[in-house]
């Protein structure tokens, strides 16, 4: 019979069973072994917001070209607008704009000013057709004048020798009249035979005289003719040179009046577009979310901010912000895993297989500047291939965002750590509808 304080002892230390704790120890470490050469994803893991993938998809603001006043609000804040709808209607402040027929009056002198144009077209083309009338009466004149040259010259040259003949005439009278003077005076012929050679004589000088002046006459004749076609030619000349001028003068206007015509031109399109910008339209679908003029009746400047937008189409994407020494491990193409705020996610890091509640996003764009933080900012867009984002995503949503790197046992990954190596560096593979950086 064994004694009850023994039975105590027994109980208590319970020395006589047999321990399994090296069964247990063995297991775990069995356990840990393989889980040590399980494959890991290394990773890393940022920050960033909810946008959207285009620039035309974000938040933007309506701005006046023109300044003016309001004068009808047509939409509300939180409206929702289709394209092309009027979301405010403006009145002109400028005293310039201010005439109700300001298209009509610029019109008018528009017009007045081409009807000005056609009209010194037409005095141009006056002018050119006098030149070439001016032209031909001086060639009409001038072969006129011409022929009468010719006339004078033959009857110059068929006066000259009758002068010549008339001259000789005259000598040989001359000649004869000396020897019957002489036969005379040797009582050889009669007075009468003798006077009868003293007129020949005296005729034959009326001839000479005849003669000579008619050839003067000629040679006058000539000489006023050539000062009639020069005369001709320099009046022709200045006519031609006055014509000319009025041309030039008439051109001189058209260019003139053809540079206001182009300001006119340029001044009624800027009034007929100002016309147009009297009403803000839609640029596209989206809500109206804030308003910053206000009533009616307000002013405000050139540029001035009126509405924002939100477009209604949106293709969402997500902003991060990575650390300079991370930023040559992501790439174009590369897979990212997201968690948006508001949406629970139990999340193993190392194993995306096995997180719940996160999505996949791919690397889209990496800018190369650093933006005022010191951090570069990378797009990330939704993979069409796994699960679809949330609809309930709004712009400006906060997001965590891993980065999925190289496939690594748990070992290195815990060797890594612990010597502060940094993750392997590799290329991504891309699908055919992503571009290699």
């Amino acid at each position: 019979m064994t004694p009850p304080n023994f039975k105590a002892y027994e109980h208590i230390y319970r020395y006589h069973k047999r321990s399994r704790i090296h069964r247990w120890l063995i297991a775990f470490a069995a356990l840990l072994a393989l889980v040590l050469f399980l494959p890991w994803t290394q990773n890393i893991r940022t920050t960033g917001t909810v946008t959207t993938l285009g620039q035309e998809q974000r938040p933007q603001q309506i701005n006046t070209i023109i300044g003016g006043r309001i004068e009808k609000w047509y939409v509300r804040e939180g409206d929702y607008v289709r394209k092309g709808d009027t979301l405010v209607q403006l009145s002109e402040i400028k005293e310039e704009y201010l005439d109700p027929q300001l298209l009509g009056r610029t019109q008018e002198q528009l017009t007045a000013k081409q009807l000005t144009v056609d009209y010194y077209q037409q005095k141009v083309a006056a002018t050119e057709s006098q030149i070439v009338a001016l032209n031909r009466g001086l060639a009409a004149r001038i072969s006129q004048l011409q022929g009468k040259l010719q006339q004078l010259r033959v009857k110059l040259q068929s006066d000259s020798v009758e002068m010549m003949a008339a001259a000789n005439d005259w000598r040989i009278a001359q000649v004869q009249y000396g020897r019957q003077k002489v036969l005379h005076d040797s009582g050889l012929v009669s007075l009468t035979q003798l006077e009868g050679r003293s007129q020949a004589v005296q005729n034959a000088v009326a001839k000479k005289i005849s003669a000579e002046n008619k050839y003067v006459t000629t040679r006058q004749e000539l000489a006023i003719v050539q000062l009639e076609l020069a005369a001709a030619e320099q009046e022709n000349r200045e006519k031609i040179a006055k014509a000319e001028g009025d041309r030039l003068q008439s051109l001189s206007q058209i260019a003139g009046s053809s540079g206001e015509i182009a300001k006119l031109q340029n001044q009624y399109a800027s009034y007929a577009i100002r016309n147009g910008l009297y009403y803000i339209t839609a640029p596209q679908d989206g809500q109206v979310v804030k308003a910053r003029a206000a009533g009616i009746g307000e002013v405000f400047k050139e540029g001035e901010l009126l509405v924002h937008i939100v477009p209604q189409r949106v293709d969402y994407a997500v902003e991060l912000h990575v650390r300079p020494v991370d930023l040559p491990l992501i790439a174009p193409g590369q897979a990212v895993r997201l968690l948006f705020d508001g949406f629970p996610a139990l999340v193993f890091s190392g194993w995306p297989e096995a997180s719940y509640g996160t999505f996949s996003g791919i690397v889209t764009a990496v800018e190369s500047v650093p933006g005022s933080s010191g951090k570069f900012r990378v797009l990330v867009k939704e993979d069409k291939d796994f699960k679809p984002w949330p609809q309930e995503l709004k712009i400006g949503t906060g997001a965590n965002a891993i980065a999925l790197l190289k496939n690594v046992p748990v070992w290195y990954e815990l060797w890594r750590n612990i010597n502060s190596f940094p993750p392997d560096f590799y290329q991504p593979t891309y699908s055919t509808t992503e571009k290699k950086p």
